[in-house]
């Protein structure tokens, strides 16, 4: 009998998925909003996470433009609050969920070192803690929904960097660039660490990390008023089109891992071409990325600094 085959995966004639429902953590802007498009052409139901409301409805109408018919609707999310985060899950009413995208994050230029109402240095709080918790709060859900998928937003930030798990908040040791690093690698990380402990207690749900590689403005398609690209950036960034992306193309990893029933849990999808841009494919995972007792002390950290734990 014949091995069956599957057809190559083509970026833009995503597969239909009509009455599921996906939520996109900072769907308003950058790679969010491109992939909150992308998802919306498929028939779902796209739900786009954003603590601002005016910038949300902005997305919304701009995608309404180029996808006729999207069911877009916006929810407020505000990851650096954990107090208000629950509240807003628990308001959702969501009757199912097929994938969360953890694609939300903050990236802080210069000292000095913030902090979030809670207490936590913004970077870790805003785009690890926030989505921690979040998955907690979303469990039920996700596993009421066969098949499910938790899909991390990773980065090369990551790539060079390593955990210090005594100083996760850096207290001792903060330089913005480092942090935002460390911050990824740590959502990575628990990415990873979720997956095996879906593995393990048999559910149906996967965890999958999906990179960007190098997603730039200057690459990126006009979406007015949410992005607009003059021809001189235009000209500007098309000798950086050797190596790097747009952010419209950095969203195609995501929706692969979101939409792809080839997609296995513990997977990292990245770009074809050196991880840098080109169309979605599996990626070995970077060494420390493999590094299950880090994971669980960070789980643990996680745990102990939030209160929550995902129930899996």
């Amino acid at each position: 009998m014949p091995a069956a085959t599957t057809s190559p995966w083509d970026v833009h004639r995503l597969p239909a998925a009509d009455g599921k429902v996906f939520l996109v953590t900072g769907g308003n802007a950058g790679i969010g909003y491109f992939l909150c498009e992308q998802l919306a052409s498929t028939g779902a139901t796209v739900i786009l996470g954003s603590r601002n409301a005016a910038k949300a409805k902005t997305a919304i109408a701009a995608i309404a433009a180029r996808v006729p018919g999207a069911m877009v609707r916006h929810v407020h999310l505000d990851l650096a609050d954990l107090t208000s985060l629950k509240s807003s899950a628990d308001a959702w009413e969501l009757e199912r969920l097929d994938a969360v995208v953890h694609n939300a994050g903050t990236a802080l230029d210069h000292p000095p070192r913030r902090e979030t109402r809670d207490g936590y240095e913004a970077m870790f709080a805003t785009n690890h803690l926030g989505h921690y918790a979040l998955t907690s709060w979303l469990a039920p859900l996700l596993n009421a929904t066969p098949g499910s998928r938790v899909v991390t937003t990773g980065s090369f930030a990551a790539k060079s960097e390593r955990l210090d798990l005594d100083d996760l908040q850096s207290h001792r040791d903060y330089r913005p660039g480092r942090v935002y690093g460390r911050s990824k690698l740590a959502q990575m990380l628990f990415a990873f660490e979720l997956d095996r402990r879906l593995r393990a207690a048999g559910s149906t749900t996967l965890s999958v990390v999906a990179h960007p590689g190098g997603a730039l403005d200057s690459l990126t398609p006009s979406r007015p008023p949410v992005h607009v690209r003059t021809v001189g950036t235009r000209l500007r960034g098309l000798p950086l089109g050797l190596f790097v992306q747009g952010k419209e193309a950095g969203a195609w990893p995501a929706a692969r891992a979101v939409l792809d029933p080839q997609v296995r849990g513990g997977q990292m999808w990245g770009p074809r071409m050196f991880g840098l841009r080109g169309k979605p494919r599996i990626e070995p995972l970077w060494d420390h990325l493999t590094d299950t007792v880090g994971a669980a002390r960070l789980w643990a950290a996680s745990r102990d600094l939030t209160g929550v734990e995902p129930v899996v």
